[in-house]
């Protein structure tokens, strides 16, 4: 909790008096921006930490802000809490721009109360809130706070309730972003959760429900801040974060580029600065007719294919650390913000898993809800197989990736590079799903499985009866395997039936992907009417 302090010297003012008015609130303003203490102010620099206001600061443009309830206080009388009570009750709210483009902000003060929320910071926050939905402008919550008010009691958990119901109902209609600077324990958690990115900062950003101690105490189990909800155990392990931040800064120049790829609202396009592009081959072009190998089996980045296709090799990546067998992230093409899915042969060989299935299908929602067109590049041998996946739930956790592509309405094109195989060829944005525009290497192949699940399957009685009567299995197994990627792994027999729009040339790739887009940008889609899907959640 913070301290009441000595204030600076305040001399008489005759608040009768115009004079003494003006007067009077120059001192309630310096009150205001200065509420927490000096020691608490040095304690959070000491951490590497900014202030609420120093992070608002550098998050916006230049005196750009405009600063909402800045005189609210608590109204709690309990445990001699009404001896202290700062303005703004240990949140700064507002709007202001970022590159000019309009936004409102929260920053929790760790230096009042330790954060803590309580009934009026909660209604400052919902009523900032509120004002994003209300003009159409992005939201941008800075989390350092020690969880709910203790002293305020029930009206603090009622407080994070009507917080997680705008949340809720902002979701898809304006982007909300959640910077996490600190401490962001207990129900708290549920806002970041909730909202469509969550930055952490390293060593300094912790989020759990329930803390170290009261684990060691319920469980046994002993374990510290960091590896429970450290950043890099949100960007790892649980897919929490979006990106793991070295320092404060760099968290919010993340949220800035972000920012830029992103509309202000769900009836706005995405900020475009059009660029026509050269659709001539260039030599950087030809360097993909060699990115895939001729073995089946050797790996290559997926981010050279990518990086090749959009403007200036500029890939802006999203939850790089999660889930490295799928890629998401944003770019420009001619201009135009879109939203990338590509699986990584460099992890897994590029195979569906739980983790990857749940984030590209988040990752296609948030482009599909913010009309941002998804480009996908595919090579993908199948569904990772092991007990654990199927255990711990991928054929509900899988579809929820088909529920996102055929949901979209947003122009979709697609990219096979290599292996499109069984029911993950489906899954990654096929023309089944509602794709608009699919393209296929001629490196790709397109096929139920493999060429040696499918021999082993298909005459298992053949390479057994050459075994039998002497012949070399192996030579028998190898001709099979031959007759059978001649037959079927390519991309032509997907093309016959239209299921592929066109087989190109890699280095023609960024070429079709442009006019596709322009073609596109007048697409119009309707789903069936209805009051909301049910996803397999």
């Amino acid at each position: 909790m913070s301290e009441p302090e000595e204030r600076h010297e305040v001399q008489e003012i005759d608040i009768h008096t115009t004079a003494g008015k003006l007067a009077d609130l120059q001192r309630r303003i310096h009150e205001a921006t200065h509420a927490g203490s000096e020691r608490a102010v040095e304690k959070q620099h000491a951490k590497g930490k900014l202030t609420a206001r120093e992070r608002i600061e550098l998050l916006l443009d230049e005196g750009s802000f405009v600063e909402l309830d800045e005189f609210a206080r608590h109204r709690s009388t309990h445990f001699g809490l009404e001896r202290n009570r700062p303005y703004g009750d240990g949140v700064v709210t507002g709007y202001g721009t970022v590159d000019g483009r309009p936004v409102a902000v929260f920053s929790q003060d760790f230096t009042v109360f330790g954060g803590a929320l309580g009934e009026v910071y909660g209604q400052k926050i919902v009523k900032v809130m509120d004002f994003a939905l209300k003009t159409g402008c992005p939201v941008i919550g800075i989390n350092d706070s020690g969880g709910a008010r203790i002293q305020e009691g029930v009206a603090s958990l009622g407080a994070y309730g009507e917080i997680f119901r705008r949340n809720t109902h902002a979701s898809g209609v304006i982007p909300q972003i959640s910077l996490v600077v600190g401490p962001c324990a207990g129900g708290a958690v549920y806002s970041p959760a909730i909202t469509d990115f969550t930055v952490m900062v390293d060593q300094t950003s912790h989020m759990f429900i329930t803390g170290p101690d009261v684990i060691k105490t319920v469980t046994g189990e002993d374990v510290g801040f960091e590896e429970l909800g450290g950043a890099r155990t949100h960007n790892t392990a649980s897919g929490v974060a979006h990106h793991m931040a070295g320092d404060e800064k760099d968290a919010i120049e993340y949220v800035k580029q972000l920012l830029s790829y992103l509309p202000s609202n769900n009836l706005s396009e995405p900020p475009a600065f059009p660029e026509e592009a050269d659709l001539s081959v260039s030599d950087e072009d030809r360097e993909l007719d060699t990115v895939v190998p001729d073995s089946a089996n050797q790996p290559y980045d997926m981010h050279t294919v990518i990086e090749h296709v959009l403007d200036d090799a500029e890939f802006f990546e999203t939850q790089a650390l999660f889930a490295p067998n799928i890629l998401t992230g944003f770019g420009r093409v001619e201009g135009h913000p879109v939203g990338v899915v590509a699986n990584q042969p460099m992890q897994f060989a590029g195979c569906l898993d739980i983790t990857a299935s749940e984030k590209a299908a988040r990752f296609v929602r948030t482009c599909d809800a913010f009309n941002i067109p998804v480009l996908t590049f595919v090579d993908v041998p199948g569904f990772l197989p092991g007990v654990d996946q199927e255990h711990d739930g991928i054929i509900r956790r899988g579809a929820k990736l088909i529920y996102a592509y055929a949901e979209a309405t947003v122009p979709l094109i697609t990219v096979i590079t290599r292996k499109a195989f069984g029911g993950a060829y489906d899954v990654m944005g096929s023309k089944h799903l509602g794709a608009d525009l699919n393209l296929a290497w001629p490196t790709a192949q397109i096929a139920v499985m493999g060429a040696q699940g499918a021999v082993n399957i298909l005459h298992r009685r053949t390479i057994a009866e050459a075994e039998a009567s002497g012949e070399d299995a192996e030579a028998v197994r190898a001709r099979l395997i031959q007759e059978y990627e001649d037959t079927l792994l390519n991309p032509y027999v997907a093309a016959e039936r239209g299921y592929v729009d066109a087989v190109i040339m890699p280095s023609d790739t960024r070429a079709h992907i442009v006019r596709g887009l322009r073609q596109l940008r007048t697409k119009r889609e309707s789903l069936p009417p209805k009051k909301h899907g049910n996803i397999p959640l």
